[in-house]
């Protein structure tokens, strides 16, 4: 070979990198905008024969070479549009979808995080969501999109079409992996997405955490995912409280093959957090990862988890730090050392002492209940029998905890 050849080769693979029928252009920070500056891309999609996987950073000046492979399945797609103007999103999102469909391309990924697009992005490519590109779709990942909980009921209706449309084609949506944290979806968006996850029923991983859910949000997720055969993980990371716990903890009664649960943060408290240690004891035999980490839990709730382990053979990691457990944390070893599992609990480096800011902790409770009584009050009809007077927070039950969203 040629050392002209060689050299030529080696600027090649420089540029791209391929693997298993991927081509990328990830990280090369192009700026594509008009054909001319998309040649060499073109020419390189193009002339990649069988095509399955393809990274962009940007892209809507390429839509005609997309046309043309229908073998593309995967689209990791993520923080491609880094520099470019909100508005400019959806078109170049539209422009790649067309591209998708005419193409005829049966995919399995679609990753399209980190494209902070707004509530506008989801029209982008809520087109293609609804089309027989997407029927065979087993991996959505939107993380960090600024959807909203309008745009997440977009999503929810497109993907319940998609549903119904391959299922009338005998090839159901098989949705597997679905990704949405960081995106404000809020109870309203969580809870068209429950209705949608219900609909498709095949959900096995699930990542939605910070998203402003409270327990009206979380108990109807926690009633979707009853019926979705969860076997990965569960990572809700938002705020349960006593309502969205039960509700939870019910949920992981019905579903046995669940490996990872990553609840950390979701201010679950003592008594709930027993409850879910019930639910945990005597099912989920495959369990490998408990994450209870910065749930307010003290030290029985704890010591209940633990001993809440004692089946589970697998398990590689439970996550107890930054709690309260004060003396706990000793007993805690003990309970695992008679399980021979010691090596699974992980750094309790940022756990409180019992007692430690009590008083303020009881002030930020009672805070807590006042909010979410004004919440529940909000979510009532607006439209009163005349003569009706409502009840003040005073007058009302003060069960159950409230809601601080931890974005």
């Amino acid at each position: 070979v040629a050392s002209e050849d060689i050299v030529k080769l080696q600027e090649i693979l420089a540029k791209t990198q391929v693997a298993r029928r991927q081509l990328s252009f990830k990280g090369k920070s192009l700026k594509l905008n008009s054909t001319e500056d998309a040649k060499n891309v073109i020419k390189e999609i193009e002339d990649f024969d069988k095509l399955e996987a393809l990274r962009l950073e940007a892209a809507w000046v390429i839509t005609k070479a997309l046309e043309k492979k229908s073998e593309l399945k995967r689209c990791p797609w993520s923080d491609m549009f880094t520099g470019r103007l909100r508005s400019k999103i959806p078109p170049a999102l539209i422009s790649l979808g067309e591209g998708l469909i005419t193409a005829g391309a049966q995919l399995v990924e679609l990753d399209l995080s980190d494209n902070t697009s707004g509530p506008d992005g989801m029209q982008g490519f809520e087109t293609l969501l609804k089309s027989s590109a997407c029927f065979t779709l087993h991996q959505l990942k939107l993380n960090n999109c600024g959807m909203g909980f309008g745009s997440s009921k977009i999503l929810a209706a497109a993907l319940t079409e998609c549903h119904w449309k391959s299922s009338a084609q005998s090839k159901s949506l098989a949705l597997k992996v679905f990704v949405a944290g960081r995106n404000r979806l809020e109870n309203d968006g969580a809870t068209a997405l429950a209705e949608a996850f219900r609909v498709t029923g095949t959900l096995e991983e699930v990542h939605m955490p910070q998203n402003g859910i409270n327990h009206p949000g979380v108990t109807a997720l926690a009633q979707a995912f009853a019926v979705n055969p969860l076997r990965q993980v569960i990572n809700l990371n938002n705020t349960f409280t006593e309502k969205g716990t039960v509700a939870v903890a019910e949920t992981l009664k019905t579903l046995q093959q669940v490996e990872v649960i990553n609840f950390g943060d979701c201010l679950v408290h003592p008594k709930v957090a027993v409850a879910i240690a019930d639910a945990i004891h005597g099912g989920l035999p495959k369990l490998k990862e408990l994450n209870l980490s910065f749930c307010e839990i003290k030290r029985d709730a704890a010591l209940a988890a633990a001993e809440a382990m004692a089946d589970k053979a697998e398990l590689e990691k439970l996550d107890l730090n930054g709690n309260t457990l004060g003396e706990g944390c000793e007993q805690l070893q003990e309970v695992l050392d008679g399980f021979n599992m010691a090596k699974v609990l992980a750094s309790l480096s940022d756990d409180e002492e019992e007692g430690e800011e009590e008083a303020e902790e009881e002030e930020e409770d009672k805070e807590e209940e006042e909010e979410e009584e004004e919440e529940e009050e909000k979510e009532k009809p607006q439209h009163q029998v005349q003569g009706e007077k409502s009840a003040t927070p005073s007058q009302k039950s003060r069960g159950g905890w409230i809601t601080r969203s931890r974005d």
